[in-house]
């Protein structure tokens, strides 16, 4: 059975003002509302190690990658630019420890921690990864050393903090032993104890350094010797 729509002539007017009504209320409420805008989402919390294990599937590295590809995503959300200074560093710290473990000769979570976030234009937030590369360095010194020794420059020169970029220096000298590790590194917290005005520190230290048979470049030697000279007290 057809049934034929009824012409508009049909309606009864108060009926027909009461649609037209009701169309310009909802038109002009609609024009006065402000354009929707992108809310940015807070990083979440990182998932426990016994999860991420179950979630590896017998291949942990390829999950830490994935996990750095999220965290290192998380700033470009939809519609939305997130600066690093408004992320949680205590989450995004547990974020790049998580990684490391699942993968352990991964350079990428101590390289984001050290000149990534933190580039940072927040001391409490840079303290945070310096301290991340720190605290993890001591696990494999001799493949670590560059994120440690960029922390140290880091304390030196943009927290302006001597005591603490010695103790990443002296890190570097008494842990980070093998020969790929090169003499610049090695010799970091010369520098670091003649910032610090500590010559008689820094005399001491050069001795060990030559006494300890690591140094055996005949350049490194003649450097370390006549900076031992130029530093040595009047008569």
């Amino acid at each position: 059975m057809n049934i034929k729509p009824r012409p508009l002539s049909s309606v009864p007017p108060a009926v027909r003002a009461m649609l037209a009504a009701a169309l310009a209320l909802q038109l002009g409420w609609q024009a006065t509302r402000p354009p929707p805008q992108a809310r940015a989402e807070a990083l979440p919390p990182a998932p426990p190690p016994a999860a991420l294990q179950l979630a590896a599937l017998g291949d942990p590295a390829a999950l830490s990658r994935l996990l750095m590809l999220y965290v290192q995503g998380f700033d470009e959300q939809a519609g939305v630019r997130i600066a690093w200074r408004e992320l949680d560093y205590g989450k995004l710290r547990l974020w790049l420890e998580r990684a490391l473990d699942l993968d352990p000769r991964s350079q990428y979570p101590l390289l984001a921690a050290s000149e990534v976030y933190g580039a940072v234009g927040d001391p409490a937030r840079v303290r945070l990864m310096l301290d991340l590369v720190y605290q993890r360095f001591g696990a494999d010194p001799d493949r670590r050393w560059p994120w440690l020794a960029h922390a140290a420059v880091v304390a030196r020169h943009r927290l302006h903090d001597l005591p603490l970029a010695r103790r990443y220096a002296r890190a570097i000298r008494l842990q980070a032993t093998g020969p790929q590790v090169p003499a610049w590194a090695r010799e970091l917290e010369l520098f670091v104890l003649e910032d610090m005005n500590q010559a008689e520190a820094a005399r001491a230290l050069i001795g060990a350094l030559l006494a300890s048979g690591q140094i055996t470049d005949p350049n490194e030697l003649r450097f370390l010797e006549q900076r031992l000279q130029s530093m040595a007290p009047p008569p």
